[in-house]
């Protein structure tokens, strides 16, 4: 047996003492985000986009100060997932250039920022639709096997992988709340049975292709947002905005309880996003906070804060990395309990 041969077999051998370690001590072995900006690690900046945060003052935070496309100021929930559950300290981009192949089995992010369910959100941005997204899983699939050279080896991989989605927000937010030609054609309940139906047809090409383990997110709550709340001067959240997130919200969390009872060989989990942030959003010096108005980017705030850590917000629409670490013990804990 030549060097050559023996290098791939110590590379195969390791990958699966690895997976296998992972599997006896409850751990996943991979975590795989889909959707849109609240995973997004990069994937849009090679994309001819307004939706791009590869430019300071984003990333101030992160390691290096670097910009990397992430849309706030640090490390954004998917990489905080993938930490917390102990698979890697960051998630990269599928689409990054410089993404290596030794990444590849302990996960990627396929998330667009600006995409949604609705091909509408993400044409009018001109990113990535969320259901096209799993035309980039399919390459990924590829990659993996090419990477480990065992299509049963990668078919565990992909079978305990995590696959964090997030979805919905931009379609409310944007698109229904913002376009006057969806919410004049649609009542909120008819538009969210619509979101539903296009959700179960992505959950349902990720389950072909594989993908057993799901941890659905609910949106924000999108009335609530500094881009949102601005629009009546920043004293409340916009009611019928958060009453739209919650019926979405409502119809998510009983598809994934309606996927838990027909597919019993897959786990399904609701995330819930929306209280978990309403209360830090409510209550912010009780969480450590100064405020949760934005820290940059936005009309409240055209020159950057000094100290990201005290606002709950980094920009217009996405949180700071803290508040995204302050929700996340519960995020981690629902996850572990539900899908290990």
């Amino acid at each position: 047996m030549d060097n050559t041969a023996i290098k791939v077999l110590v590379v195969l051998v390791s990958l699966w003492i690895s997976y296998v370690q992972a599997i006896q001590s409850g751990r996943f072995s991979a975590v795989l985000a889909f959707g849109d900006s609240i995973l997004d690690t990069g994937n849009n900046n090679l994309l001819m986009t307004v939706s791009r945060s590869n430019f300071i003052p984003y990333g101030r935070d992160f390691s290096h100060h670097v910009p990397t496309g992430r849309f706030g100021n640090g490390r954004v929930l998917s990489d905080l997932v993938a930490a917390g559950l102990g698979v890697k300290e960051l998630l990269p981009a599928f689409r990054s250039p410089f993404l290596k192949s030794s990444e590849l089995s302990t996960g990627v992010c396929f998330a667009f920022g600006g995409s949604g369910l609705d091909k509408f959100t993400a044409s009018i941005q001109n990113v990535i639709w969320v259901q096209d997204q799993v035309n980039d899983f399919q390459r990924y699939i590829e990659k993996l096997n090419a990477q480990v050279g065992d299509p049963a080896q990668v078919k565990q991989i992909i079978a305990n992988a995590v696959i964090l989605i997030s979805a919905g927000n931009n379609d409310l937010g944007i698109t229904y709340f913002s376009t006057p030609a969806k919410s004049t054609r649609y009542t909120i309940q008819a538009y969210t049975d619509l979101l539903i139906g296009w959700k179960t047809t992505f959950i349902n090409s990720l389950y072909d292709l594989g993908a057993r383990k799901f941890a659905v997110l609910g949106t924000m709550p999108l009335g609530c947002l500094p881009g949102a709340r601005q629009l009546l001067g920043n004293l409340i959240c916009l009611p019928n905005v958060n009453y739209g997130a919650r019926v979405y919200n409502e119809k998510v969390a009983n598809l994934v309880n309606q996927y838990s009872q027909r597919l019993p060989d897959g786990k399904f989990v609701y995330i819930d996003m929306y209280n978990s942030l309403l209360e830090v959003i409510q209550n912010p010096t009780q969480y450590g906070f100064t405020t949760a108005r934005p820290c940059c980017c936005s009309v409240m705030t055209p020159i950057p804060c000094l100290f990201s850590g005290g606002h709950v917000f980094w920009d217009f629409a996405h949180p700071s990395e803290k508040a995204y670490k302050t929700i996340l013990p519960k995020i981690l804990n629902t996850i572990q309990s539900n899908l290990a």
